[in-house]
């Protein structure tokens, strides 16, 4: 399996999630789920700063007034630049002693998709939400356990998406103007039971990147589901996969290390580290919310 990944920050975050690289400042945004903190790191420099977060942060975006949306398990916030709490925008959906917000991401109409998780995965009473811009909430999927893999098609036709545990990514007639989804179909099954399907990034020629949770690669496929190629990286757990830098051609991928083994550590050091590799296809720039 090739591999050109290197670690760029060795943070050994317990829960490394949602990359986002940021054009206006170019640094990249991150979280650590379980620190709770959204992060700032600066590659020229290496220099990471963490903003606290008072609770569970599964997900957020740039806003196009400035600072964030923040995805936290008591609900979504707006935040400041600083990553201060400002509002409470939205009541968490669902009861926080065993659900929380996971991944998530802005469109280009200015919308932040985020999905839900049954920590207990016992049933499926997981969703997939939308926000608007005005602030109003809107479920987009419902029987789920573990929301993830959200990502668009660069012309906006396609919207990806995975429930974890099935070990498959699908695909969604995608209407940009209305924010609804229809025609649900396979993208891409997956067969061993590490390939499980964590976050997701879309390359400028609308290729999908996919973290595998527990399988320590991270895969491309092709817009009809073929796999092109993938990349192993010093850490079995990568999460979720940006593009970034100045021409959008360099691959972040966020890690994590809780609950692995002293012995997998031990092996594996570099693991809750963020991970970078460059790629021949330039990513697409992430859209802000519009809230």
């Amino acid at each position: 399996m090739p591999s050109s990944f290197e670690c760029v920050l060795d943070i050994k975050a317990s829960l490394g999630e949602c990359p986002v690289w940021s054009v206006d400042e170019q640094v990249l945004y991150w979280v650590d789920i379980n620190a709770p903190s959204l992060n700032r790191f600066d590659p020229p420099t290496g220099n990471n700063t963490a903003y606290a977060m008072p609770r569970s942060i599964g997900s957020f975006a740039l806003r196009a007034t400035g600072g964030f949306v923040v995805a936290l398990r008591d609900g979504i916030w707006c935040a400041d630049a600083a990553g201060k709490l400002e509002r409470k925008i939205v009541e968490a959906p669902y009861d926080p002693a065993h659900h929380r917000f996971n991944d998530g991401r802005a469109d280009r109409q200015g919308r932040f998709w985020v999905g839900s998780m049954n920590e207990k995965r016992d049933t499926k009473t997981a969703a997939l939400y939308r926000v608007d811009p005005d602030l109003t909430l809107h479920t987009v999927l419902t029987g789920l356990v573990i929301s993830n893999g959200l990502a668009f098609s660069p012309d906006e036709r396609t919207l990806y998406h995975a429930d974890t545990p099935t070990l498959t990514v699908h695909a969604y007639d995608y209407d940009a103007g209305g924010g609804s989804i229809s025609g649900k179909r396979v993208f891409a099954k997956f067969s061993a039971d590490t390939e499980r399907p964590d976050g997701a990034a879309v390359d400028g020629n609308g290729c999908y990147w996919i973290a595998f949770y527990r399988a320590g690669k991270v895969a491309q496929i092709a817009p009809d589901g073929r796999l092109i190629a993938e990349y192993g990286l010093p850490a079995l757990c990568p999460t979720m996969c940006a593009f970034g830098g100045a021409d959008l051609k360099t691959l972040y991928v966020t890690t994590a290390r809780q609950q692995r083994s002293s012995e997998e550590l031990s092996r594996l050091p570099q693991s809750g580290g963020v991970f970078a590799m460059r790629v021949d296809v330039a990513g697409q720039p992430e859209p802000e919310f519009g809230g």
